[in-house]
């Protein structure tokens, strides 16, 4: 969590019985479901087991748990679901059924104390209007990499959240010392819950006994946060299944002997089921406008990469990516070297997000796709398009476009946009060894767009065959959703 956070929460006290009777937010389509009470009070010593990210191997949790009769909280970014390396809707309704509580983690995991609230509003709202729609009750919510601001946290709220949970402010061997060892029952602040930073590969078994046994000195409430749980090629973010499974075989006898109970973060908290608040996207691109934030990638973030810009893919190969000064217009362009490739491509797109960098588009509409580039091999266009739901989803590739070592104007019209998709994202693929340097990208209706210079084109190729669904991940060739910060969270 922010200092900033930290110190606007310092001043709050604020009790959940008084939060609960808060007016549910504006836009909210009926009544909410009456309150759960929750299930525990001061002095007891009660942990959350929490997974996020939805991964996938994720699902080797359940039958662990299951064998320990306990319940956990899985905060799912609902734009991942249903895509490689992620859970599917069918995991998600096993996990429904065994008992686990479904939250909210936004649609495309951004850190959200570095984008503007509207889309921070759309992440987050989005996510849980998914969510409920596919049938869970969704009251409680984690923010991606455990980080925050006050006008995000009174976001959460009026998204129709109880609670919500930061990271890395209760005290572990691996920092926080000044920090205390368990979060009150009730918080002081639902919409920023303490709990220990997450549960890393560095981490013991002892390190997990450790967080309980401290809890359980003053009693209080403790929340747990697995990633990966896994063995082979694994995240710096991971629990075996052995160690969670010794773990929690640990943890099970203490509600007898200590008073230590396990309990999902829905329990702990209780409240009301809020119903859905839509919030819509931004609109389409106008006629006559570049619909591309930050088109000549002058604008570099903390890491001296283009705002808004994103590197993704997929495949085994190894890419350095860099800001470099031979532009086309302006002081930087953008360029990608591949080399070691064995399959896949990678590409430079418009960030994957609800509307803060990815153009709105019409469907129905056609629309002119552009890029200067200069690159030592062919290169190609790859489109994604974005769901209502937030969710992206590859369209179509466009026909090569020939190497070139001065640069060279890349223009494809691909077809109308299909019903049923609101945003767009497209980027040059690099997809054998080379490099390629792109610049002044353009996104125009394809109807009254300005001339483009149009260089020789080979005849379609395809594409690469690979996932047709986004799919980032550390293990794969793929950049984080939001490469402005660090590890998943």
């Amino acid at each position: 969590m922010t200092a900033v956070g930290r110190a606007v929460r310092a001043g709050l006290f604020i009790s959940i019985a008084a939060l609960l009777a808060m007016a549910i937010a504006p836009g909210a389509a009926a009544e909410p479901v009456a309150p759960d009470e929750p299930v525990e009070s001061a002095g007891q010593t009660v942990v959350s087991l929490t997974f996020d990210d939805g991964n996938a191997n994720q699902m080797l949790a359940a039958p662990i748990l299951a064998e320990h009769a306990m319940e956990a909280t899985f905060f799912i970014p609902s734009g991942f679901v249903d895509t490689n390396a992620y859970v599917s809707r069918a995991d998600l309704e096993a996990l429904s059924a065994a008992g686990h509580e479904i939250g909210g983690h936004t649609v495309n995991h951004f850190d959200l104390a570095f984008v503007p609230l509207d889309e921070a509003k759309r992440q987050i709202c989005t996510d849980r209007a998914t969510l409920l729609s596919w049938g869970y009750e969704v009251r409680n919510f984690a923010y991606p990499h455990g980080s925050s601001l006050p006008g995000v946290e009174q976001t959460v709220q009026e998204c129709g959240y109880n609670s919500a949970r930061e990271l890395g402010d209760l005290r572990t061997r691996f920092g926080c010392d000044e920090c205390e060892s368990a979060e009150a029952l009730p918080p002081a602040n639902p919409y920023s819950t303490d709990a220990p930073q997450q549960v890393e590969s560095e981490w013991t078994l002892d390190d997990l006994k450790a967080v309980v046994l401290d809890a359980e000195r003053t009693g209080g409430w403790t929340q747990l946060t697995f990633h990966d749980v896994c063995v082979e090629r694994c995240s710096d973010i991971r629990v075996t299944p052995t160690m969670l499974a010794d773990f929690l075989a640990w943890l099970e006898p203490r509600a007898s002997t200590h008073d230590t109970v396990v309990r999902t973060v829905g329990d702990v908290i209780g409240g009301p089921l809020a119903p859905a608040v839509e919030v819509p996207p931004p609109p389409a691109v106008e006629p006559g406008v570049n619909g591309i934030v930050n088109p000549g990638m002058e604008e570099l973030n903390e890491e001296d990469r283009a705002r808004c810009w994103t590197r993704t893919g997929w495949g085994e190969s190894r890419v350095h990516a860099s800001t470099v000064g031979e532009a086309h217009t302006g002081a930087w362009a953008s360029r990608m070297t591949l080399v070691d490739h064995e399959s896949g491509e990678t590409k430079l797109m418009p960030r994957f997000d609800l509307g803060w960098c990815s153009p709105g588009v019409t469907a129905g509409t056609s629309y002119s796709l552009r890029t200067w580039y200069t690159s030592s091999t062919p290169t190609q266009f790859v489109v994604f398009l974005r769901a209502p739901s937030g969710a992206w989803t590859y369209w179509s590739s466009s026909p090569w476009f020939e190497a070139s070592t001065t640069y060279a104007h890349a223009v494809w019209e691909p077809p109308p946009i299909p019903g049923g998709y609101t945003g767009i994202s497209f980027g040059l693929s690099l997809f054998s060894n080379g490099t390629l340097t792109v610049d002044d990208a353009a996104l125009y209706e394809a109807d009254g767009a300005p001339p483009a210079q149009l260089p020789p084109v080979t005849p379609p190729q395809g594409r690469p065959e690979g996932p047709h669904v986004l799919a980032p991940g550390p293990d794969r060739i793929s950049a984080p959703q939001n490469p402005d910060r660090g590890a998943p969270a």
